[in-house]
């Protein structure tokens, strides 16, 4: 990423609070849920870009709003129970060594399915690395599109989300819904 090509940012409204998507050239690098103040959200970002994402603008950036674009239609669809997978391109320079491994290995967790953060260490290639699964997922920059919130206790309970238990519940219970 140049100075001449600064990360893109667009908020995007959904059933369970506004979603903040930041693209780069390289596809979407951060896609969550956020329930703060804006500003607080973009100076994450900032820190861990080393740019101040700038607010998407199809006439500067028309790839990066493409993405955008395809992210926040392919979450519409999601909510609206149309959508099982999701077919984005992920940046993945903020995650690195074992994390993009437990990652990787989430996005395989079939939709409207769970599996615990043992099973999840053992897909990734590390058996004895659950708490390292957990941790991958607290801090992953891809909420629902990798879906960390299919990722359970040992004994089946939810866990945490980000501090938001509730949301991990309801996105488990949409796509567990009958007809679904």
């Amino acid at each position: 990423m140049t100075t001449q090509d600064p990360p893109r940012y667009r908020v995007h409204p959904s059933p369970i609070g506004d979603i903040l998507i930041v693209t780069t050239a390289d596809g979407i690098v951060s896609l969550h849920p956020f329930d703060g103040p804006l500003a607080h959200e973009l100076e994450r970002a900032a820190l861990q870009l080393r740019a101040l994402p700038l607010p998407g603008d199809p006439a500067v950036d028309p790839d990066g709003s493409a993405v955008a674009d395809a992210a926040a239609a392919q979450l519409d669809e999601y909510f609206d129970g149309e959508r099982r997978e999701f077919d984005l391109p992920l940046d993945w320079r903020l995650v690195r060594g074992f994390t993009r491994a437990a990652l990787e290995a989430v996005r395989e967790i079939p939709y409207g399915e769970t599996a615990g953060y043992g099973e999840v260490a053992i897909a990734a290639g590390s058996p004895r690395a659950a708490r390292a699964v957990g941790t991958a997922c607290a801090t992953t920059p891809f909420s629902i599109v990798v879906p960390v919130h299919r990722v359970v206790r040992a004994d089946g309970s939810l866990g945490e989300y980000g501090g938001h238990p509730e949301v991990k519940q309801y996105l488990i219970d949409l796509e567990q819904a009958p007809g679904v």
